[in-house]
């Protein structure tokens, strides 16, 4: 049995270095919390989805579809494209993994905005590409022009997330393919669109019908949130057949389980349901920031079901402030507070919980 020690030098050392992914925080077992760390969907899934659920159960001694052959099939219907343009996955992340071993060797560049998604500097770093972080704009926008610019020879992709999480910063389709045809034909450019469905203008998003024409690029979406599968993870990705072979190839076997597989092609087809809920996740995030911002919280547009709050040094004092009082929210510390849209209910105890301190502070008001 080798030493721990000698265990050591079998691990590149890059990955014992990986930063660690930190999930929105959970409540105790037992305490009951308003949890609102994780961007999750506080609406009840669809009966159709929990019906679609009880009948895959069954079925769990076999192993699911290899390609998620049916799910693959419905999502190239939904978006007008061929299956071979799709690849489904454990969760957009899982994919965004695996696109990234495809094209990144040891020595490549990966260049996407900072503040972002905390999983894209794990996943760079894991495929061993360095991370190029481009700072957001003092408005919490994409600088898109700086992103271009640090694009050079050893760059293999570049990360869009629009909407941006935390920030909830918006990109224009006129912004976002200006800025795909700065980008060389030879990087990728992978445009996360996790939260896509709570966008209100549709122009905000990547042209699918142009698809074709841009054989370099790879659209992400996922089931986990205006879906509300999160606990069953699984997402999607568009692009050319070319990449989406290459995701194919350096996926896990069997990644996605049955029961995601038959609930997010359910989900899928319950557009209805999704659109009710989005609408309802909107009003309550308007109705929240409305009141916070009258309140004189500082608070940047956001087009997701969550916003931002950038209080610099006084974020992680205002989440450790709410765990204390049983208010989960996600700190970035030195940056800012995102917090999730919940019900009607815990945004309600969310603005009592904020109401009893001093806007754009951690601090509690003076009796």
């Amino acid at each position: 049995m080798p030493s721990e020690k000698k265990l050591g030098a079998y691990i590149r050392p890059d990955i014992e270095s990986l930063p660690a992914y930190v999930p929105g925080a959970r409540p105790p077992a037992g305490v009951t919390m308003t949890k609102l760390s994780s961007n999750e969907n506080p609406a009840d899934p669809a009966p159709a989805v929990v019906d679609a659920v009880h009948r895959a159960a069954s079925q769990i001694n076999r192993y699911p579809d290899l390609y998620a052959t049916n799910l693959t099939d419905a999502i190239a219907e939904h978006w007008k494209l061929t299956p071979e343009n799709v690849a489904v996955g454990n969760g957009s992340v899982a994919l965004l993994s695996h696109a990234l071993t495809a094209l990144a060797v040891m020595g490549d560049d990966v260049v996407y905005p900072w503040r972002s998604f905390e999983a894209y500097p794990i996943i760079a770093q894991a495929a061993g590409a360095t991370s190029i972080q481009v700072p957001l704009r003092e408005d919490a926008s994409h600088d898109l022009a700086a992103m271009a610019a640090a694009v050079t020879e050893r760059t293999r992709a570049v990360i869009v997330c629009n909407p941006n999480n935390p920030t909830g910063n918006l990109i224009t389709r006129g912004e976002l393919m200006d800025f795909i045809e700065t980008i060389p034909p030879t990087v990728a450019v992978f445009v996360d669109e996790a939260y896509q469905e709570y966008v209100e203008d549709a122009e905000c998003s990547f042209d699918l019908s142009e698809l074709a024409n841009y054989p370099n690029v790879l659209v992400f979406r996922t089931f986990s949130k205006a879906y509300g599968l999160a606990g069953l993870r699984v997402g999607y990705c568009l692009g050319d057949p070319r990449l989406i072979a290459a995701v194919r190839s350096t996926s896990t076997p069997f990644g996605v389980n049955a029961i995601a597989q038959a609930a997010a092609q359910v989900a899928l087809g319950e557009q209805e349901v999704m659109r009710r809920q989005v609408k309802e996740a909107i009003e309550e995030r308007e109705r929240v920031v409305t009141e916070l911002r009258e309140a004189g919280w500082r608070i940047p547009p956001t087009s997701g079901n969550f916003f931002y709050l950038p209080l610099r040094e006084h974020a992680a004092k205002l989440a450790a402030a709410g765990l204390d009082e049983g208010v989960l929210i996600r700190g970035y510390a030195g940056d800012g507070v995102r917090v999730t849209i919940g019900t009607a209910a815990e945004n309600d105890r969310l603005l009592e919980f904020l109401a009893a301190r001093e806007p754009n502070s951690s601090a509690l008001r003076r009796p």
